[in-house]
């Protein structure tokens, strides 16, 4: 496929390149000959630029609003990021063009920027990261059922508006056909396959364990689905339950469950054993994962998880890393025999599984061989991106030619 098509890719939930999956669609897309524009928040540390070009790929970027009351914060940030992103598309409009809108969720929003440049015959593109309207359920604990049929309402207008949904597994997929109500041949399973180029094994630095035998490790963003409290209690329990001193564990990453989590830990009594570096560098993260012996997946089962796809679960396997992790459907397909399972939410198994790892070298070993394999074969970005560009391919084929392309469906 060769095209001088012109992409705009919003965003909301990351800045951007912080955000890898929209940095590696962006980058694939640019690869392909598409130009390519994002709009994005910026960053609270870095990032900060209103407008950079990186790549050449232009980046826009707009501040959100800071509340202080959570109930509040959500609707100020979502509204101040829809104006803002409405205002800034049109600077992308007449500095670079597009004919199509790229809109990663959430917030599930996006649809009434699509809705009004598909009046102006640009296409609208639906890239669903999270299940919204669980995602909400999970933050604010089940209450507010108004707004969860407030969600699932948002959420089917993204869905109808689009002219093609891209989705990172088939548990979302499925949603999309029966609860979006779309056809399968327009949802497309791109996964968040990690980028093999950048993750490989570097020369140890063994200062980075912290001066202990053993490092668990843990990337990502640290919200309150992310369930970093339990690598936390999990910590604990191998520490002062079992008296293990010889561990370390590493945060790598941000979010708003941060300074809970570094009370916690105070309060676990874990400050000498816990490591949190912030958002880092490509380059550190592997720096720190060559040296660890654990990743981790604390993700726990309420009833968003189970549908999500873990990138950090496929991380850990790139770098050839064992993992623990709940069981759960999606990162059990990821994992496979890559991972231990400990019984969802259960911390004192949870850290069973982490000091069978400890105990057992020949299995770190052999596990993280197993996990290098399943990336390298099924689920690095070399594979994902063939679904995103043929998912492109098909958004610019006639109606016609859509027979002749062959669409692939995976089968869990």
């Amino acid at each position: 496929m060769t095209t001088t098509g012109k992409i705009l890719m919003v965003v909301e939930n990351l800045s951007v390149p912080a955000d890898p999956r929209v940095w590696i669609e962006a980058t694939t897309l640019r690869d392909r000959g598409f130009q390519v524009s994002i709009i994005c928040p910026k960053g609270s540390s870095r990032h900060r630029e209103s407008y950079i070009c990186i790549d050449n790929i232009h980046i826009y970027r707009y501040q959100l609003p800071r509340v202080a009351n959570k109930y509040t914060s959500y609707i100020a940030e979502y509204a101040a990021a829809i104006i803002k992103t409405f205002w800034l598309s049109f600077t992308v409009l007449i500095r670079h063009g597009f004919d199509i809108i790229h809109a990663a969720n959430p917030p599930d929003l996006f649809f009434i920027i699509g809705f009004f440049y598909r009046l102006l015959g640009k296409k609208f593109v639906f890239d669903q990261h999270d299940l919204a309207p669980e995602m909400f359920q999970v933050k604010f604990k089940g209450r507010m059922k108004l707004l969860y049929r407030l969600l699932l309402f948002l959420e089917r207008c993204s869905y109808q508006t689009a002219d093609l949904i891209i989705v990172t597994n088939s548990s979302q997929r499925r949603m999309a056909i029966e609860r979006g109500g779309r056809p399968a041949e327009k949802v497309f399973v791109v996964r968040n396959g990690p980028d093999l180029e950048h993750l490989k094994l570097v020369t140890p630095e063994s200062e980075l364990k912290g001066g202990r035998s053993y490092l668990l490790a843990y990337v990502g963003v640290m919200s309150l689905q992310d369930g970093v409290e339990y690598a936390l209690y999990a910590l604990h329990d191998l520490v002062y339950k079992r008296g293990r001193r010889d561990i370390s564990l590493v945060l790598m990453g941000d979010g708003d469950q941060v300074p809970t989590l570094h009370a916690l830990t105070h309060e676990l009594q874990l400050d000498e054993y816990v490591n949190f570096t912030g958002w880092v560098s490509r380059g550190d993260i592997v720096r720190y994962l060559t040296v660890a012996d654990v990743g981790l997946s604390p993700d726990p089962q309420n009833g968003l998880n189970e549908y999500s796809t873990m990138i950090k679960t496929m991380e850990y396997m790139a770098m050839r890393k064992p993992v623990v992790a709940f069981d759960l459907t999606e990162t059990r397909f990821s994992a496979h025999d890559a991972a231990l399972y400990a019984t969802p939410n259960l911390v004192e198994d949870f850290a069973n599984k982490v000091e069978i790892l400890l105990d057992n070298e020949e299995l770190r070993l052999s596990m993280g061989t197993v996990g290098r394999k399943r990336i390298e074969e099924e689920l690095s970005w070399d594979h994902s991106k063939e679904h995103l560009l043929l998912a492109y391919e098909v958004l610019f084929s006639k109606s016609s030619d859509l027979a002749k392309l062959s669409v692939p469906v995976e089968i869990e």
